[in-house]
């Protein structure tokens, strides 16, 4: 408890009777002002405004011209006639040593992620083919580089799966991915049309790098199949399951050759990715190090003819660029709505990665990207890929990294990434017959260890531990049951933590620090002194009617631990309640009466309640409901220290 400053004879005037304590006015003590009353129309609509436009994004169209504004609209949507007016040879010198570098990382990486997605590995490169192109056009960053990725191609296989086995009915379940693609693009559109962007960042950090690193380890444990040359498989992915199946086939499924090829090309390529890491020029190493390994590879099982030996190889791989696929997406019965339902999860996992991505290197690089005009881009991109063959396509952060380092200037390294896809299945595509699976295990192994960030989950549990639980959650939801209930569970944590912040809002006691008129939380300063007779309360949120019943049963509970405490110090009793109420940003109707009926129940115990420094939407209700005249207006203050001025003003002249 925090001392109190030693009370003077008079410095605290009696209660009286039945009726509210005297506070000394001073003509010098400013008023709480009243803001002027605010028309209903015009307050709903700067609340919509900056709900849904708080970046004014038609501040570029005022005072234009018609012809302005048309270039200005054409611009905002497609913003490849923005920077493409200012482009350049150096520029594209940038983008060309760029693109070409992840063209050599997508297309190995393409071949194995179609394959976690139970695809044919063609999809995989269809898929790095045209969402691109769309995005070089809609998309506002610079950075990022668009294709299948590991966590999404799993979720997608894994309720894709769930509906139609892709062995059984491949057809069913290709036509089942196209539509889950669509609907997974006009989820993302429409998010970003709407301007409802803000709800991907319901899902808090912290679930994130749990879900994130779950997956890693169940894309990885996924792989041992192909690593290990097993034929049967477990169709689940959590990892009791998966180990159970690699070790039933240790005795007599295990290939002996694909594990060599495996293991070799799986140092190899961590090796690269040191290289990379410990000097930062060569960038380039862990980036062509896939495709040098596919080479090697598919050159050694050749000339071997290792996949007479039990090696498993791709096979055939059609070549031809990606075909129409419009008349295959269901638009009616019951496969629709499960399109819809693996769509909508897909398409938002899909979003909140490639978002989290902009925005990271946006940051690096010192410009700002539109976060809807991404999801519309990222939508787009998605809804022309369903019509071409293509599954759900985002932002690939190994890619991007890459990308980032080779020094792309625009999104044109992403149109020299899909010519150089475009050029491998017109021409390339039968080359990859004899590539081992174990190789596109190993790649995929190698491409989603980044995923675990074991120093983020570190830092998350120094810092908060509710976030820890979150983040530790989603991680194992994801590893011992399956990937959508680990995103479930990371949502539905997330959710709680906001309901929980929501309604059990956080108070605090204050005192005054010695020497001045500041009134800080005693626990974070202990030097703070308390007024005797005073109890200071800062409540640290809006109050709402999902906390008011807390808000005035904690404060309740602050005055009689007070009341407790002073009387085993033969202190002055309690007199005045000051509230804090610089923190509460906005309060309604059911607040109102819980400061009303602690108000009553203060009265009856001759202990007067002061509101200090309540902010312009709060004062401006209380007005309205008359609880500033029940409360009195001389009992609402400016600061707290006038508060404690007006209600025992010779103590506040000696702490």
């Amino acid at each position: 408890m925090a001392s109190r400053a030693h009370p003077v004879d008079g410095d605290v005037s009696p209660a009286t009777d039945g009726g509210d304590l005297p506070i000394k006015s001073s003509p010098h003590r400013h008023k709480v002002g009243v803001p002027p009353k605010q028309n209903m129309f015009h307050d709903f609509m700067y609340t919509f405004k900056e709900t849904f436009f708080h970046d004014d994004p038609l501040r570029h169209f005022k005072d234009q011209p018609k012809s302005k504004q048309f270039m200005l609209g054409l611009q905002s949507v497609f913003p490849v006639f923005d920077w493409g007016r200012s482009y350049n040879l150096k520029k594209f010198r940038g983008d060309l040593i760029a693109g070409l570098t992840i063209a050599s990382l997508c297309i190995p990486q393409d071949i194995g992620y179609a394959k976690l997605a139970n695809l044919d590995p063609k999809y995989g490169l269809y898929s790095s083919f045209v969402p691109p192109l769309v995005y070089a056009c809609m998309g506002s960053s610079r950075d990022i580089a668009i294709g299948p990725v590991a966590v999404v191609s799993l979720l997608l296989g894994t309720l894709l799966r769930a509906e139609v086995d892709p062995v059984t009915n491949p057809d069913e379940y290709l036509r089942l991915a196209f539509t889950a693609t669509f609907f997974a693009g006009v989820t993302e559109a429409a998010l970003g049309f709407f301007r409802l962007g803000f709800l991907i960042d319901f899902l808090s950090h912290a679930a994130v790098v749990g879900f994130m690193g779950g997956a890693a380890i169940t894309i990885a444990l996924q792989q041992l199949k192909g690593f290990l040359g097993i034929k049967k498989f477990t169709k689940k992915t959590d990892i009791v399951a998966v180990l159970d199946s690699v070790f039933s086939a240790a005795h007599h499924g295990w290939n002996w050759q694909t594990i060599l090829i495996g293991a070799s090309f799986l140092t190899f390529l961590l090796t690269s990715k040191l290289i990379g890491k410990k000097n930062k020029k060569l960038f380039w190493v862990p980036a062509v190090a896939p495709l040098i390994s596919v080479i090697i590879s598919t050159f050694f099982v050749y000339i071997t003819r290792a996949d007479k030996q039990g090696v498993q190889i791709v096979k055939h791989l059609d070549k031809g660029i990606n075909p129409s696929s419009f008349d295959q997406i269901y638009f009616s019965g019951d496969n629709l709505a499960k399109g819809i339902r693996i769509g909508v999860v897909a398409g938002m996992v899909a979003l909140t990665e490639a978002v989290a991505i902009g925005r990271t290197f946006a940051a690096m690089k010192d410009y700002q990207i539109d976060g809807n005009k991404e999801m519309v881009a990222l939508g787009v991109m998605n809804v022309v890929g369903s019509m071409s063959s293509c599954y759900v396509a985002t932002g690939s952060f190994s890619r991007s990294a890459v990308n980032f380092m080779a020094g792309c200037q625009t999104a044109v390294s992403n149109i020299i990434m899909s010519i150089v896809v475009l050029l491998t299945l017109l021409f390339l595509t039968p080359l990859f017959k004899y590539t081992p699976n174990a190789i596109l295990a190993a790649i995929i192994i190698n491409a989603v260890i980044p995923l675990i960030d074991i120093q983020a989950a570190i830092l998350i549990f120094k810092v908060d531990k509710l976030d820890f639980i979150a983040c530790m959650g989603a991680f194992f939801g994801v590893i011992f049951v399956s990937v959508e209930i680990g995103l479930l569970i990371a949502v539905s944590i997330s959710f709680a933590k906001i309901l929980l912040q929501v309604t059990r809002p956080r108070t605090a006691v204050l005192g005054n620090i010695p020497r001045t008129s500041v009134y800080r939380n005693i626990q974070q300063y202990p030097e703070a002194t308390m007024v005797p007779g005073v109890l200071t309360i800062r409540v640290d949120s809006a109050i709402y009617f999902s906390n008011s019943n807390y808000v005035r049963e904690r404060i309740q509970r602050w005055l009689l631990e007070e009341e407790e405490k002073v009387k085993a110090a033969s202190l002055p009793r309690i007199q005045f309640l000051i509230i804090e109420m610089s923190p509460v940003t906005d309060i309604d109707t059911s607040g109102i009466h819980a400061l009303e009926d602690l108000y009553k129940s203060l009265q009856k115990r001759d202990i007067q309640l002061v509101l200090a420094n309540p902010g312009p939407l709060v004062i401006g209700k209380l007005h309205l409901s008359h609880f500033a005249d029940m409360l009195g207006h001389d009992h609402i203050f400016l600061t707290v220290a006038d508060a404690v001025e007006a209600c025992c003003p010779k103590l506040s002249d000696e702490v």
